[in-house]
């Protein structure tokens, strides 16, 4: 599994508009220009945010965008999803094999279940279970708390000298 550059721009973006936010709105050129992304790129990148409710777009010449809620309420799963979208990560193409059925009916015999078609792909269940774990860690993480680490590490760093 790998997620797109839109999805590692947005989040370097959400971190700089964080970081900048107790200033102003940042211009799309200022972040393109941080990031090193095309304005267009980054712009359609944006819109997605935009249209999730994590970004705000300000109008007039000095506009730009802002975070549309405060830093620690968007977690890195809202930013993901709103970037690659909401599928499960895996299906199972093969409930159908001799493979499979063996399995399932291993586990009915085990379980002492009547109805071997309610057992579900094994394979699936396990992929599934990893699934959810990482959503609970990606919802976990939000782009403050990438913030205050990187506060962490410039006070270690400066406590050092």
């Amino acid at each position: 599994m790998q997620f797109s550059k839109s999805t590692d721009y947005a989040l370097h973006a959400l971190v700089h508009l964080a970081h900048s936010e107790r200033c102003s709105n940042v211009g799309i050129k200022e972040l393109s220009s941080t990031l090193s992304v095309s304005e267009s790129y980054l712009s359609k990148t944006l819109s997605k945010l935009r249209q999730d409710g994590i970004l705000r777009a300000v109008p007039g010449v000095n506009g730009g965008y802002e975070l549309a809620r405060p830093a620690d309420q968007i977690t890195f799963l809202d930013v993901i999803q709103a970037i690659e979208g909401r599928q499960q990560l895996f299906r199972c193409s093969n409930s159908s094999s001799q493979q499979h059925q063996l399995l399932a009916e291993d586990e009915a015999a085990q379980q002492d279940q009547k109805n071997l078609a309610t057992n579900g792909c094994l394979i699936e269940k396990v992929m599934n279970g990893a699934e959810q774990h990482l959503y609970q860690y990606l919802r976990e993480q939000t782009i403050q708390s990438v913030l205050d680490e990187g506060l962490e590490r410039r006070n270690h760093e400066a406590n050092k000298r």
